[in-house]
C-alpha cells in the first residue's frame, strides 16, 4: 500500500520545473498521508459534531461554550504535549493525540444524546486530544520540511488536508439523511473512529528522532519575547487570526443547516468549499513567494471582508454561499503564508531551532485565545441566528485581519 502512495507523491514532487531542493522527502510524504487519513475522519466527524449539538439543543450558546472550553483547554494540552515531545519525541505526542481523538469519538458514539448533558466534559476531552495531536504534527511539519521547501510543503499539506475532506462531508451527510433520527450521526462518528485508528497505524512508518536536547524551556519564553519583538508581533498575528477563525470553525455549518434544512446538502456544500481550498492550495504550492507575505494577507483579508459583507444584506442561502466560497478561496492564502512565515522565525530564535516545540506551544496559546475571545463576543452580542448583530460581529472579525499586514515583515536577504 505505502509504496504506491510514495510513488504517486514522488511523481508530483519531481514533475515540472520543481528544483531538487524544493522536493519533499520520504518522511514529509508519509506525514502527509497520515494527516490525510486523519482529515478524512475529521471532515466527517468534526463537521457534524457541532450540528449534532445543535440538533440536540437548538442553542447557539451551547455550541459557543463548547468551543470556548475546547480552545481554552487546548493550549494547556499543548504545553503538556510539548513536555512529552521534548522528553520523548514528537511522534509519541502525535500518536497519543491520534489515539485520544479516536477514543473521544468512540465516547461520543457510546454517549449518544447524553453528549448534550455532559458537553463541558466532552469539550475538555476534545481539547486535550486535539492539543496532543496538533503539538506533534506542528513540530513534525517543521522537522520534515526545510527553509527551501517549507512554503511548498505547507501548500501541499493544505491540498492533502482538503482533498481528504472532499468525500467525507458528502458521505456523512448522506448517511445522516438516510438514517432515522440521530442514528446517522452515530455511524458517522464510528467511521471516523476507524479512520483515526488507521492513521495511528501508519504513523509508525516515521521513526522516533533521538535528541540530546531534552530541556523544556517554556518558562523562558517570556525572556525571548522581550528580546525578539518581531517574533512577538508574529504571535499577536496568530491571535488576530484566531479572532476570525474561532467563529468560522463552527458557525458556517449551522448557518448552512438553517438555510438548506438538510444535513446531506451541508455535506455537499462542504465538498465544494474543500475543492476550492484544494485549488487555492495547489496554486500557492506552485507560485507563492515568501517576499510577498504582506500582499497575500491583504488580498486574503479583502476577499473574506467582501464575502462577509453580503451577510449584512440578509442571512440567506445565496449570501452564505457567496461568503463561504470567497472564504474557501482566500483564507488558505493567509493561513499558509502566516504559518510559513512563523516557521522561518523559529529558526532565528536562540539555540538554533531547539525552541521549536516551545514556539509551537506559544503559537497555539495566542491562536486559541483569539478563537475563544471571538466566540465569546458572538455569544454576548448575538443570542441566536436571527440576531442582527451576528453578521456585524463576523464582518468586524474579518476586517480585523487587515492588522496582519502590519504585524509581519520579511527581513532583507531572508
Amino acid at each position: 500500500m505505502m509504496p504506491r502512495v510514495r510513488f504517486a507523491w514522488k511523481g508530483w514532487g519531481t514533475a515540472g520545473a520543481i528544483p531538487p531542493e524544493r522536493r519533499l522527502g520520504r518522511e514529509a510524504v508519509i506525514s502527509l498521508v497520515i494527516h490525510g487519513c486523519f482529515q478524512c475522519g475529521a471532515s466527517m466527524s468534526g463537521l457534524f459534531l457541532n450540528l449534532y449539538l445543535w440538533r440536540l439543543t437548538q442553542d447557539l450558546a451551547v455550541n459557543g461554550i463548547y468551543n470556548i472550553v475546547l480552545y481554552l483547554i487546548t493550549p494547556a494540552a499543548f504545553a503538556v504535549g510539548g513536555w512529552i515531545t521534548k522528553h520523548k519525541d514528537r511522534m509519541v505526542t502525535y500518536r497519543l493525540g491520534i489515539v485520544m481523538i479516536a477514543l473521544f469519538y468512540l465516547a461520543v458514539v457510546l454517549a449518544q444524546e447524553r453528549v448534550a448533558e455532559f458537553y463541558i466534559w466532552f469539550a475538555i476531552f476534545h481539547g486535550i486530544s486535539a492539543g496532543m495531536y496538533w503539538t506533534g504534527y506542528l513540530v513534525l511539519m517543521y522537522d520534515v520540511s526545510t527553509e527551501l521547501n517549507r512554503l511548498r510543503f505547507l501548500a501541499i499539506n493544505m491540498v492533502v488536508f482538503n482533498s481528504a475532506g472532499l468525500a467525507g462531508p458528502a458521505l456523512a451527510g448522506v448517511i445522516i439523511q438516510m438514517s432515522e433520527g440521530l442514528r446517522g450521526y452515530t455511524w458517522t462518528f464510528m467511521i471516523a473512529f476507524v479512520m483515526f485508528a488507521v492513521a495511528a497505524v501508519i504513523s509508525f512508518r516515521i521513526p522516533l528522532m533521538r535528541s540530546h536536547h531534552k530541556a523544556y524551556h517554556l518558562g523562558l519564553m517570556g525572556l525571548v519575547m522581550r528580546r525578539n519583538h518581531r517574533w512577538v508581533k508574529s504571535l499577536v498575528a496568530f491571535l488576530v487570526l484566531g479572532l476570525f477563525q474561532g467563529i468560522m470553525l463552527f458557525l458556517p455549518n449551522i448557518l448552512l443547516l438553517q438555510t438548506v434544512g438538510r444535513e446531506d446538502w451541508v455535506g455537499y456544500f462542504g465538498v465544494l468549499f474543500s475543492a476550492l481550498t484544494v485549488a487555492t492550495g495547489y496554486v500557492i504550492s506552485r507560485a507563492a513567494k515568501k517576499e510577498n507575505v504582506r500582499l497575500y494577507v491583504l488580498c486574503s483579508t479583502t476577499g473574506v471582508v467582501v464575502g462577509s459583507a453580503f451577510l449584512l444584506v440578509d442571512v440567506r442561502l445565496w449570501t452564505v454561499l457567496v461568503f463561504m466560497i470567497l472564504f474557501s478561496v482566500c483564507n488558505p492564502l493567509a493561513v499558509n503564508t502566516l504559518t510559513s512565515y512563523y516557521y522561518r522565525l523559529i529558526g532565528t530564535l536562540p539555540l538554533k531551532g531547539q525552541l521549536r516545540v516551545e514556539s509551537v506551544v506559544m503559537r497555539e496559546l495566542f491562536l486559541n485565545t483569539g478563537r475563544a475571545v471571538s466566540i465569546a463576543s458572538l455569544i454576548v452580542f448575538a443570542k441566536d441566528l436571527q440576531s442582527v448583530w451576528l453578521p456585524v460581529v463576523l464582518v468586524t472579525a474579518a476586517a480585523l485581519q487587515y492588522a496582519l499586514a502590519g504585524l509581519i515583515r520579511e527581513e532583507p536577504g531572508e
